[in-house]
């Protein structure tokens, strides 16, 4: 991946992570940036998006500033896997969804408007699986910034404490639900985000640059797909510590370079009794095994009950749907 950073194109998509420029015609200045003529770059983003290496060009919000999202898993039979997994991924408060090497098996996440939208749609999951859902709310961030450097201008780590929840009013929601998909990929993209929420276009790009100041929008940029990166070594690390030390312990780990995200989770008894939860994302599964064994180590985790799960396919991956809009 070093020698294709040769490409301005990749750096571009390295560098621009975050601090997408929020201006009228910001591919015009991207363009400019790496040497290409706008029309190329458009095209070159499209293919980029065809081939799965971007995900969409957009907002990634806080936890719990416009919206309630939670972690859920199910324990679904192997036989079952893949039918179970399109049920799950055809719910619209579905936007990442994975298989992992464990009991519980298949693992999504959901974002609604408010906890009342989490409730309903894991009611609806089970009713449409006959699978009761582990549900594993936000308890408390420690580091969620995913970000994938490609090289040495990649994403910065950055402190990551959420800020209290924003007054949104029916044009901010609207706002929301058309950032969904993200950017389209237009020389002017911010005009459609501007009908859609009916916001002026200089508005709508006002208000990304407030959420962005204040925190609600954690970063504004390319929001790139790891396994097409290369990085396919996907582990969820989970320990059961000791109440009066998890955020201690959470963040120590926050701060380790291998440590992509990390938070706490309520535990749900013997069936599932872990409450800190890290995700690392390596070049492949060994190295994967090796970094969370160093984390332990590290860590003084060796002996906590403690579960490494692996991804082994990604059903869904798209931006969350906080507010959709109702025809």
């Amino acid at each position: 991946m070093q020698q294709r950073l040769q490409d301005p194109f990749l750096r571009l998509l390295d560098r621009y992570q975050r601090d997408f420029p929020l201006q009228s015609a910001p591919f015009a200045l991207l363009a400019a940036e790496c040497g290409l003529p706008e029309s190329v770059l458009l095209l070159r983003l499209q293919q980029a998006r065809d081939d799965g290496l971007i995900s969409r060009i957009g907002a990634v919000f806080a936890p719990n500033t416009v919206g309630a999202s939670t972690l859920a898993a199910l324990a679904v039979p192997p036989a079952r896997l893949d039918e179970v997994a399109a049920l799950v991924s055809s719910l619209p408060q579905v936007n990442h969804n994975y298989a992992r090497d464990h009991h519980y098996n298949l693992w999504f996440v959901l974002a609604a408007p408010d906890r009342a939208g989490i409730v309903a749609a894991l009611a609806r999951i089970a009713e449409l699986t006959g699978l009761v859902p582990l549900d594993l709310p936000l308890e408390r961030e420690y580091h969620i910034d995913l970000g994938f450097a490609l090289g040495e201008q990649g994403p910065s780590r950055r402190v990551t404490v959420s800020p209290p929840p924003p007054a949104l009013d029916e044009a901010d929601r609207r706002l929301i639900s058309a950032l969904g998909d993200g950017l389209p990929l237009l020389p002017c993209p911010f005009l459609p985000l501007a009908a859609a929420s009916g916001l002026a276009e200089q508005a709508v790009r006002e208000r990304l640059q407030d959420w962005e100041t204040s925190g609600v929008v954690r970063r504004f940029g390319f929001v790139l797909r790891h396994h097409e990166l290369g990085f396919r070594g996907n582990a969820m690390c989970v320990w059961q510590v000791p109440a009066a030390a998890r955020d201690d312990i959470g963040a120590r780990l926050a701060g380790d370079a291998a440590v992509s995200l990390c938070y706490a989770r309520p535990p749900l008894g013997p069936h599932w009794p872990y409450n800190l939860f890290c995700m690392i994302h390596t070049r492949d599964a060994d190295s994967a095994r090796r970094e969370v064994r160093r984390l332990a180590e590290e860590h003084l985790l060796l002996h906590v009950p403690q579960a490494m799960l692996l991804s082994t396919r990604r059903y869904t991956q798209r931006g969350a749907r906080y507010h959709q809009e109702t025809t």
